[in-house]
């Protein structure tokens, strides 16, 4: 595939053999984010899980400490006291079988889906539109739950769901080029410190292959994966924090 200009210039700012400490790679993302329109800063995170094994698959939420930089919409499945619980929460669009038959015609201006436990039924007839999109409700990472108002105001406020894919790799976005880097790298090392608590008992050996950050329009930049605690990431606080 054949790059552009713009792209090429950017490509050349990286050393392709080269891995950067976090807060050089973040920083590098600042210079590499050069489009018209705000990119968002993209992390893949190659681990060494077997996914074919239900044990090794990584799936859970986290609330990144500055979010995500973006006005996340929420749809929620929801009958009564509870689709009215969603609205106050700032749910952007509450229905029943009319959302249903709504998104099952295209709709699809939403990037979070909640829905209580009774509304699954008929939520479960969308598998095949809302599974390959990720946006399945589910009860291990608090979308499918009683509580609507708490998962719409931590969906709101920028949780967001992470998962291994099929070669084991965790694709998360960690906020905007425009953030400043020590928002980006705060957001970092969030992740960073989920993954490393959720590795799973019965993996053996490495357990994180790859580390890459890069702009939705821009290079990958290869991250150290040696450096993937808060310790390693932010070195000069935890200095502090021995004195």
């Amino acid at each position: 595939m054949a790059h552009g200009k713009r792209y090429r210039q950017q490509h050349g700012k990286v050393q392709r053999d080269h891995v950067y400490p976090p807060a050089e790679a973040i920083g590098l993302i600042k210079e590499t984010a050069s489009t018209g329109f705000d990119e968002t800063v993209e992390l893949h995170i190659r681990l060494g899980v077997n996914v074919r094994h239900a044990e090794e698959q990584l799936r859970g939420t986290l609330a990144l400490p500055h979010g995500l930089g973006k006005d996340v919409r929420v749809a929620v499945f929801a009958q009564g006291d509870k689709a009215r619980d969603a609205e106050s929460a700032g749910a952007d669009i509450v229905g029943a079988d009319d959302l249903a038959t709504k998104i099952e015609e295209g709709f699809d201006e939403f990037d979070v889906v909640i829905a209580t436990p009774d509304m699954m039924p008929t939520v479960g007839k969308l598998g095949r539109v809302l599974g390959p999109s990720g946006k399945m409700p589910n009860p291990k990472v608090g979308t499918v739950t009683d509580d609507v108002t708490k998962a719409v105001s931590e969906s709101k406020a920028g949780k967001v769901e992470y998962r291994t894919d099929r070669q084991a790799i965790v694709h998360l976005a960690i906020g905007k080029a425009s953030f400043d880097a020590d928002k980006l790298l705060d957001n970092y090392a969030a992740v960073m410190e989920e993954i490393t608590k959720a590795k799973p008992a019965s993996t053996k050996g490495r357990y994180i292959f790859s580390i890459s950050v890069s702009t939705t329009m821009g290079p990958g930049i290869s991250v150290d994966t040696s450096k993937a605690t808060v310790e390693d990431i932010f070195p000069e606080s935890a200095a502090e924090a021995t004195v």
